[in-house]
């Protein structure tokens, strides 16, 4: 059984100096630890954990974004990737707001038996300055990558996908379809990628389960569990029979997303 897990930390430093990073990685035990929203590079964190090798694509511009994966010990590695550079002719053009291949938002470990890809999707902001990049550039370049990846061997695609696909996944839909992260566009986005045939694994074992990963700051909303399901697990088809668990953690804290998990039978 692979456990892999993933979790958008919301900055890697102040996670664990609230010591919730620790205690979560003590309990879990993942054998696949994948993070987004990092906000450092590997010099500047100070966890160093004997039991894991570390892989990480940080960003450019110090703060900010970033992706890590952690692997335990004996799991073996055959090759890493930063962003799409498997596919070099994918690409992404910046916007306003900087380069999105710049920001450290997608890593890919290849393992003997599937693909591992954390992957944090550009947020397409308040007033929805990134939904352009998303719909006409990010999401298609993501989904195309993903398929590619997939005619070799079996992907697990996770992360903070900065988007809710329908309307069981956001607490309050009727108020929100215009809002950034459950616009027409980003949700078609994530449909693209089921059609790909990305199988989202929360959704296929609990189909009728209300549950969030992520809670505003504002309004007490954590508490009163008025939430989004953002954060995802999509494995390929092939991989559907093998989707033992699909989990998410919403009693750990330490960041305004919580983690998430699959166990598969390889």
């Amino acid at each position: 059984m692979l456990r892999i897990f993933s979790w958008n930390v919301n900055g890697l430093r102040a996670v664990l100096r609230k010591g919730t990073f620790q205690d979560f990685l003590n309990t879990e035990k993942p054998d696949v630890l994948c993070l987004q929203e990092t906000k450092a590079h590997k010099n500047q964190v100070e966890f160093d954990s004997p039991d894991y090798t570390e892989y990480w694509n940080s960003a450019e511009r110090k703060g900010y974004a970033g992706t890590a994966i952690f692997v335990k010990n004996g799991i073996e590695v055959l090759n890493s990737y930063d962003n799409f550079e498997k596919y070099p002719d994918l690409d992404v053009p910046g916007d306003q707001f900087g380069e999105p291949l710049n920001e450290g938002r997608i890593l890919t470990l290849e393992l003997p038996e599937l693909y591992v890809v954390t992957v944090y999707v550009p947020n397409s902001k308040n007033a929805l300055e990134r939904l352009r990049l998303r719909e006409k550039a990010w999401d298609p370049a993501l989904a195309e990558y993903l398929k590619r990846l997939a005619t070799t061997k079996p992907v697990a695609v996770c992360g903070d996908f900065n988007a809710a696909h329908e309307e069981i996944d956001v607490a309050r839909p009727a108020t929100n379809h215009h809002s950034a992260g459950f616009t027409d566009e980003e949700r078609q986005g994530i449909t693209n990628l089921i059609n790909a045939g990305f199988v989202d694994t929360f959704r296929t074992l609990h189909p009728e389960e209300v549950r969030y990963t992520w809670w505003s700051h504002w309004g007490h909303a954590r508490e009163n569990n008025v939430g989004w399901r953002i954060d995802y697990f999509f494995v390929s088809e092939a991989l559907r029979g093998k989707l033992a668990n699909a989990e998410i953690y919403e009693n750990v804290m330490g960041s305004d997303h919580c983690p998430i998990s699959i166990d598969l039978d390889l």
